[in-house]
């Protein structure tokens, strides 16, 4: 797991990295056309910060989920209360040593705690709520910041499918959805693949490649391997239990399924044809179980997707190229990625968010601090040029010219100038 927390701080770093380089572009006025209506003027975008803004972080990735959103707010210019979560203690308490000793307490605070302190901090107005975790506690949190008319960022979860081809690169593909389930925190992932969709006749030939490729990342028991990372605490290892012991859930698994509660260690497991209405279907999964659904044709996969709540991340693997355009035209998700796993992630020219319940609101790179700005339009007008059609007393003729301003037509104008009209 060291790998993979450098990889996670070297996302940070570059963040910093940016928002420094690119700020002063950032805050720079932008530039908006005028037209007949409010001649001579210029007019321009001006980003303010909000005001006071409160973060509240998720447990799985505590110091990314906490310091990205965190980064933006600052770049704004806005005041930061942090809530890092409960269920990453150490972490927790890190940040708030670290919050502490590098940055200016009067603008960044850190505050720890369960339920009742976020309880306590919801009550609170805030000038935007950003909140980082399950779509149940996004409804709470929203409902709090209803109280206040506070805008929010919701970044949620829901279940990414992925969809595999049989025109693909099978090695590669199932590399890749290996290390973007299961090297993703054991499948503890907002982004992680939830579920695959893909054809009764190809399924055979992945399954097998998953288990190939499985053994050669993982070993043989898995559970052993130190590049497996361990459920969260005993009742996330509970829940996910519940989820696999459902009596038509446990008959489905094809590989894996080993438990060890004392070491909170689940391996990885997959689940050929489960009932869509499982339990396991039903909700979030965020653990290393791996449903695949088969289908008679791909086109089926279209249905099975839209037919549920919106993802925050859907997946397509295949070289066809017109079955690409399709799936990025037709699904509706936070992220679409062809041919990988969660990498858009890194890019911060892209927006990070979801859509429907897997969120609302994005974030990453310029996209960050426009998060936690307000756009203010500013218009300027000169003083000279003064037109009596906007004053009484009113007449056709003002009526006509007025009409011509305020659709900004120049041809019309002439026209009730010189009379014509």
């Amino acid at each position: 797991m060291f790998y993979q927390q450098r990889v996670l701080v070297s996302l940070l770093r570059n963040s910093i990295k940016l928002a420094l380089k690119q700020l002063k572009n950032w805050m720079a006025p932008e530039k908006a056309k005028t037209s007949l209506t409010t001649f001579p003027a210029s007019a321009e975008i001006v980003s303010e910060p909000l005001g006071v803004v409160l973060v509240i972080s998720a447990w799985n990735y505590p110091f990314l989920l906490s310091i990205d959103p965190v980064i933006g707010a600052i770049s704004a210019g806005n005041a930061v209360v942090l809530k890092p979560s409960e269920l990453a203690p150490a972490s927790s308490a890190l940040l708030t040593k670290l919050l502490e000793q590098y940055l200016d307490p009067s603008a960044v605070r850190v505050v720890e705690g369960a339920v009742t302190e976020t309880s306590a901090l919801l009550e609170q107005k805030w000038d935007k709520i950003f909140y980082t975790g399950s779509s149940k506690i996004g409804r709470v949190i929203m409902a709090a910041a209803a109280k206040h008319l506070t805008p929010v960022v919701l970044e949620l979860g829901g279940k990414s499918p992925v969809v595999v081809d049989s025109d693909t690169d099978l090695k590669v593909t199932v590399r890749r959805i290996i290390v973007g389930k299961w090297g993703c925190n054991n499948g503890q992932a907002c982004v992680s693949p939830d579920y695959i969709l893909t054809t009764k006749e190809y399924a055979p030939k992945l399954i097998d490649a998953m288990k190939l490729e499985l053994e050669k990342f993982y070993g043989k028991n898995p559970i052993e391997s130190k590049d497996m990372s361990r459920i969260v605490n005993s009742n996330h290892f509970d829940r996910l239990s519940k989820l696999l012991d459902e009596k038509e859930v446990s008959d489905k698994i094809v590989y894996g399924g080993e438990k060890d509660r004392e070491n909170l260690k689940i391996a990885p497991t997959i689940l050929l044809d489960v009932p869509l209405d499982s339990l396991i279907m039903s909700e979030e999964i965020f653990g290393p179980l791996l449903p695949i659904l088969t289908l008679n044709n791909l086109e089926e996969s279209f249905d099975v997707i839209r037919s549920r709540p919106k993802p925050l991340a859907a997946y397509l693997f295949t070289h066809n190229k017109k079955l690409k355009e399709r799936f990025a035209a037709t699904v509706s998700a936070g992220g679409i990625v062809v041919n990988d796993i969660a990498v858009h992630l890194a890019l911060h020219t892209l927006p990070f968010g979801g859509v429907g319940e897997s969120g609302m609101g994005a974030y990453h790179g310029k996209f960050s601090f426009d998060a936690f700005s307000h756009k203010k339009a500013v218009l300027y007008r000169s003083l000279f040029g003064d037109s009596a059609v906007r004053y009484p007393p009113y007449s056709r003729g003002k009526l006509r010219l007025l009409k011509a301003l305020v659709d900004s037509n120049i041809f019309d104008l002439f026209k009730v100038l010189l009379g014509l009209a």
